[in-house]
């Protein structure tokens, strides 16, 4: 599917799992500069290694806020 959206960037929070991992791999599909937010730093190498073996690149943040 052509969405148009080569080179734009997209922001996923919850980024790394479910809903979050499947957005990300659709829209790196489509050419968009991806990058995810996680809480958790193992879960967002997983799943850039994961994207990584789609020949998908995104950026991860790990974002929590302090308590």
């Amino acid at each position: 599917m052509k969405l148009g959206l080569e080179g734009r960037v997209v922001l996923i929070t919850g980024g790394s799992k479910g809903i979050g991992l499947a957005c990300a791999r659709g829209f790196a599909g489509e050419s968009a500069r991806v990058s995810i937010a996680s809480r958790s730093e193992e879960n967002l190498q997983q799943a850039r290694q994961t994207l990584a073996k789609e020949g998908l690149e995104v950026v991860t943040v790990r974002a929590d806020f302090p308590r």
